[in-house]
């Protein structure tokens, strides 16, 4: 692996911008609902007039006729400050700002947006050495489970009963979690698939399970293999890998078996289950037919230079008509908009600004895409495939998920996001694992070094 390839994969290995990775050794130091009314720190954000509602979207407490709670909301998680942007999609503007203490860049999106209604709901967010649960009601904790790695992602199932998870190296595993919070094992992991003595290429000590996408009949999900270049099929129920697929790199030349490295590492399958697009480390885009979901066919590969590709292509959302991808590659700047019928890249929509990720609203009718490197959130219209609107929020917005409730007011996290905002200190925060330029501070580091035992909950 090269230079360059190390600094894309690992960012902040040394450490950037915030707290080390790892669970207890970046908890925030200043509650959230603690006391701060009297402190002279709080006194000087209300002078600095960050406490009520601001033009420029970076905190609010209210919307312009008072009403701070209400239903749809996106979620965008600024990794700079450790705060969240709540977006009215009806309105797109952020109503308020709070700091929660940590941050996620994958949080739960595929199937999130419908299945959170509650304000008991959970939702799913990848943070430091595994993954968390907040109620959606209070952004508050209520279930970790620590995989014993740093770059984590999760994926709902869509009835909403478990997550399925995906532990890159050094844990090179799959997990199961329960999410139903009316079970007794709510936020344990049940079962899990120790994938390590698959190896991987070069001296990989395992095929690195990258992203988690979940089949609409729930019944399988898909993980993409960094370092086996291979895409595995898992088998929800019981939980096993159904079949691998090799995934050949450009050209059809290596793959798990060749030369050359295909590194599938993102993907998402459309709502139709009939296809999965997948995003590689090399730059290009695959597309799968899974109308047979527990056999997946390569269809048609797509690359910034024969197709039109942008670059960097890291992970994606699928449309609501199951029709077109939307790519990010942030390589360019813009969403790689991708004609999944026609197999080919229909045009690319320009953000003026790196973005690694994006979201749905509730109805699926707009895109939020957070752009990190310009505190923005780019919305793209599902009928026309146009950015029809930007929207400030916080520092460096990365990942985005969303609800059919709204987090309640929180008058102290909305005064330390007020303090984060002007500068000042409003405590440390758990990180999150970022792909490319991104103020997350986080570091992989070694697994005797971390906390927490594997297969822990609540």
């Amino acid at each position: 692996m090269t230079d360059g390839d190390e600094a894309r994969l690992y960012p902040n290995r040394e450490g950037r911008g915030g707290a080390a990775d790892g669970a207890g050794d970046g908890r925030a130091n200043v509650s959230r609902r603690g006391l701060l009314a009297g402190s002279a720190t709080a006194g000087a954000a209300l002078t600095a007039g960050c406490s009520g509602d601001r033009s420029d979207g970076g905190t609010a407490t209210a919307t312009a006729d008072g009403d701070a709670t209400g239903g749809d909301t996106v979620v965008v998680f600024n990794t700079g400050d450790a705060t969240v942007s709540l977006v009215d999609p009806a309105r797109d503007e952020v109503v308020d700002t709070q700091h929660v203490g940590l941050s996620s860049s994958f949080p739960s999106n595929q199937y999130a947006p419908d299945l959170t209604t509650a304000p008991e709901d959970p939702l799913w967010l990848n943070v430091g050495r595994g993954v968390r649960a907040v109620a959606a009601g209070s952004l508050s904790e209520v279930a970790r489970v620590e995989t014993g790695s740093g770059s984590n992602w999760q994926e709902l199932t869509p009835d909403g009963a478990s997550v399925v998870v995906s532990a890159r190296e050094p844990a090179h595993a799959n997990l199961l979690v329960d999410a139903d919070r009316g079970s007794e094992t709510f936020g344990e992991a049940t079962a899990e698939l120790d994938r390590t003595d698959e190896g991987g290429r070069g001296d990989r000590e395992g095929p690195g399970p990258c992203d988690v996408t979940v089949h609409p009949d729930g019944e399988f999900a898909y993980v993409p293999d960094l370092f086996g270049d291979t895409l595995t099929v898992l088998r929800l129920d019981p939980f096993e890998i159904e079949r691998q697929v090799d995934v050949p790199a450009t050209g059809g030349d290596g793959g798990s078996s060749g030369d050359a490295a295909s590194a599938p590492w993102m993907g998402t399958v459309a709502p139709s289950g009939d296809r999965l697009i997948v995003e590689h480390r090399t730059g290009t885009e695959s597309l799968w037919d899974t109308s047979d979901p527990a056999s997946p066919e390569l269809l048609a590969q797509l690359t910034p230079d024969a197709d039109g590709l942008g670059e960097g292509a890291l992970t994606s959302e699928v449309g609501p008509d199951s029709r077109y991808g939307y790519v990010f590659t942030p390589g360019t700047d813009d969403v790689s908009v991708i004609d999944i019928e026609a197999q080919e890249v229909s045009g690319r929509i320009e953000l003026g600004g790196s973005a690694f990720a994006g979201t749905w609203d509730p109805a699926r009718e707009k895109l939020y895409v957070p752009v990190q490197t310009s505190d923005e959130v780019a919305v793209i219209d599902a009928d026309s495939r146009e950015l029809v609107e930007r929207i400030s929020v916080g520092s460096a917005p990365y990942g985005a998920t969303a609800a059919r409730v709204r987090p309640e007011p929180d008058g102290s996290a909305s005064l330390l996001a007020a303090m984060a905002a002007v500068g000042l200190d409003a405590g440390e925060a758990d990180t999150t694992y970022c792909i490319g330029n991104c103020a997350c501070g986080h570091r992989l580091r070694p697994l005797e070094e971390s906390a927490g035992p594997r297969l822990s909950g609540r």
